[in-house]
């Protein structure tokens, strides 16, 4: 398997979680966003879209995040990042979405460059939005984490929901966002911040690009 991705993609970070998670041998191939790779024939040959992660494997070329984590969870099962029941399988994606279908697309680096170039928005004005969608992405997942949460967002084992935490947490931070207000958010990523596996999958790990 190859791993096409930007070291500090969130959604590529998701993908290194569950490669690492289930001991999946993988080689990173790293696509540098900020000089337009995503951009080239060759990066737009695996997906036409211009985004990472690109995941090649049994001679394809899959591409988004969480398709990619499903996937892997389908291919290789253990341990499993899905409940086994339907319904703890709606509520966990239902999660992991909130970060990957409504705060991560409206605050990735396109975005960003997009209200800068297209809206004239100033710096202040691009953190001032970056903050209100990840702050209501976040308070909607406190409140998962309060009526389904045990060690982790949801029960006590790492699932596709907790993958999809950890590097919005840390891009929140990048853009300096209050997090205090999240207790059991911050209880679910020191937890998985002190296994070797989230450690292999930190950006400061990966190749890293300026």
């Amino acid at each position: 398997m190859k791993l096409h991705g930007y070291w500090r993609s969130t959604a590529a970070w998701r993908v290194r979680l569950a490669l690492h998670l289930k001991g999946i041998a993988h080689e990173q191939v790293a696509v540098n966003l900020l000089q337009g790779e995503q951009r080239s024939a060759a990066h737009l040959a695996l997906n036409p879209q211009g985004l990472v992660p690109v995941l090649e494997t049994e001679g394809a070329a899959l591409s988004q995040s969480l398709a990619i984590i499903e996937y892997l969870d389908e291919r290789f099962p253990q341990p499993p990042l899905l409940p086994a029941d339907a319904l703890g399988r709606a509520q966990v994606r239902a999660a992991a979405l909130t970060i990957a279908a409504e705060v991560h697309p409206l605050g990735n680096l396109r975005v960003q460059r997009w209200l800068k170039a297209e809206m004239h928005a100033d710096d202040a004005a691009v953190t001032a939005w970056l903050h209100h969608w990840m702050h209501d992405g976040l308070a909607a997942l406190e409140q998962f984490a309060a009526q389904h949460g045990g060690n982790y967002l949801f029960g006590d084992a790492p699932g596709l929901a907790d993958l999809c935490l950890v590097p919005q947490l840390y891009n929140a931070r990048r853009f300096a966002l209050a997090l205090d207000m999240f207790p059991r958010l911050l209880a679910v990523e020191s937890r998985i911040a002190a296994t070797a596996w989230a450690h292999a999958a930190h950006p400061d790990s990966c190749i890293i690009l300026p």
